[in-house]
């Protein structure tokens, strides 16, 4: 038995990659960038289920970003559903928030903690409502 005969590939013709200025809109931007000029204090504690609530609506001096996560914070949602939402870092979205939270555009809240332990008389219920079947 004859083993197959390779075949050689024809380069097939690709287009040029695009240059970095062509504005086509799929450069991302750099997170140095988005995240605006290093200065003012940073020593907001921000957790991933810190919850983040908009006192306001987006002003017109508002980054693209930070507009969005207004529009997005009109009920309480957590930092990590933020960053999920608009596909940036945890590190970024802290940044952008505690920008926003300095100037008092949203405000932030610990998260809800459920009761730790079940009430007694509702596990009862259940346990007597099992056994009856």
């Amino acid at each position: 038995m004859t083993p197959p005969q390779r075949q050689r590939r024809q380069p097939t013709e690709q287009p040029p990659p695009p240059s970095p200025g062509s504005g086509d809109g799929k450069q991302p931007e750099r997170l140095f960038v988005v995240a605006g000029p290093v200065g003012g204090e940073r020593d907001t504690e921000l957790d991933l289920v810190t919850l983040i609530v908009a006192r306001a609506d987006p002003p017109p001096s508002a980054t693209p970003e930070q507009a969005a996560l207004l529009r997005l914070c009109t009920t309480p949602l957590s930092v990590a559903e933020l960053s999920a939402y608009l596909n940036l870092p945890f590190s970024m979205i802290t940044v952008l928030l505690t920008d926003m939270l300095t100037t008092g555009l949203a405000t932030a809240r610990a998260p809800i903690v459920r009761q730790a332990v079940a009430d007694r008389s509702i596990l009862e219920a259940v346990m007597h409502g099992l056994q009856r079947l």
